[in-house]
């Protein structure tokens, strides 16, 4: 059966610290937020009518524990027989949200679904539900593992990327996402954010600079190198026999973290019929992988690569392409190593400048994909998504109507 998606909201994304935007938001409440949009935008009753919620989440606990995709369902009076799963599948979890809507679509066991996903970083920090390898150095050893941002490091060592590449794409981002908002680009599926009183508290992407020329970016220091010098860089050298990491990456080329939801409207061409639903996309693919567990950033590419196969298409021929920017290095080897226009790639900025709320990535890639294929009139469009310890997800959608 064809699973379409009907709409896709976002919100903007705030600074994941305590002064940021959104800090006083609570998770559950963007993703209301964004339920009452999709019931503004395709009618309530159209949404109620949903016959599963799943919701990506990477830090259970705090104002994120307790099934947060059921306290959500509550906050915003959908249905009690509402049937909800809270999934953590690290930086893809958004992503493999939509692609559990999409399933169930696909084979009857619900005609209609709600997915996406959320993450309040500033509320609920970086590591926070606290995971015994994170701070037990023998168990690291023991798992070969390491900050996701030195396997980054690793990643470019391994690979032969430089700074000036690095910051190249740093820049790029940061330019085509300030060109978007200026444009307008964003205005139909970023929905301000609400406060307590009913005021705005955030209508735009907090993290976008302007760099300039570039020059700041080469003063700036490695994030990660005192990381590495606590073990975490024995351990990476042991497991892969190379011998040193270059820490090349600066807090500019990571993905700043955020707090940020998005949700996405899925079902059967049935289903879009009796609520008067119009298709924005037919998913026609889906790829999920896992990789390599210390250089931890490349199932993306595997996600990728399972995602086209199976929608018999070439990179080359997909006309819109939003691939997360897992830190600088990741998008840098895409473009070095795959055939892809590099204009309709990313082409309204990407995470590096936009930020990075772990749980909500997949399903807001996914929703400004949808922007893009309009945008640059594209038959179809492919969104791309990797993550800590080896995850990676993708997606092709085909373009209706």
């Amino acid at each position: 059966m064809d699973v379409y998606i009907f709409d896709a909201v976002r919100t903007p994304r705030g600074k994941g610290r305590p002064d940021g935007a959104l800090a006083r938001v609570a998770p559950a409440q963007l993703v209301t937020q964004l339920v009452r949009a999709l019931e503004a935008r395709n009618g309530r009753e159209a949404v109620r009518a949903a016959g599963h919620f799943t919701l990506g989440c990477v830090t259970q606990v705090g104002v994120q524990g307790g099934h947060v995709a059921l306290a959500s369902r509550i906050r915003a009076g959908l249905p009690d027989s509402l049937p909800c799963l809270t999934i953590n599948n690290f930086c893809v979890s958004g992503l493999s949200a939509i692609a559990d809507a999409a399933r169930r679509v696909a084979s009857g066991a619900a005609d209609l679904a709600l997915a996406g996903g959320v993450e309040s970083m500033s509320q609920v920090p970086f590591l926070a539900d606290q995971a015994d390898y994170y701070a037990d150095l023998g168990l690291a050893r023991a798992m070969g593992w390491a900050p996701v941002g030195l396997a980054a490091d690793l990643l470019a060592t391994r690979e032969g990327v430089g700074r000036p590449e690095m910051d190249a794409a740093v820049l790029r981002s940061h330019r085509r996402a300030a060109e978007a908002w200026a444009a307008g680009r964003y205005a139909g599926d970023v929905i301000p954010v609400t406060d307590e009183a009913g005021g705005v508290a955030l209508d735009r992407d907090e993290n976008i600079r302007d760099l300039g020329d570039g020059a700041s970016l080469q003063r700036m220091g490695p994030a990660f190198a005192a990381a590495g010098a606590q073990g975490f860089d024995d351990i990476l050298l042991a497991e892969t026999g190379l011998a040193r990491v270059e820490h090349l990456h600066t807090v500019a080329h990571c993905p700043p973290i955020s707090d940020g939801a998005a949700l996405v409207l899925v079902g059967s061409a049935t289903a879009g019929a009796r609520l008067g639903l119009t298709p924005r996309a037919r998913i026609r693919a889906i790829g999920e992988a896992a990789g390599d567990r210390v250089m931890q950033l490349t199932a993306g590419f595997a996600a990728m690569g399972q995602a086209l196969e199976r929608a018999g298409l070439e990179l080359a021929q997909v006309g819109a392409v939003e691939f997360m920017e897992a830190f600088a290095a990741v998008p840098v080897l895409f473009e070095r190593d795959y055939p892809c226009d590099p204009a309709r790639v990313n082409p309204n900025g990407g995470h590096l400048a936009m930020g990075h709320p772990m749980g909500a990535t997949g399903a807001i890639l996914t929703t400004t994909l949808l922007g893009d294929m309009a945008q640059l009139d594209a038959e179809t469009g492919l969104v791309v998504a990797t993550g800590g310890v080896g995850v990676g997800a993708a997606m092709v959608l085909e373009r209706v109507g």
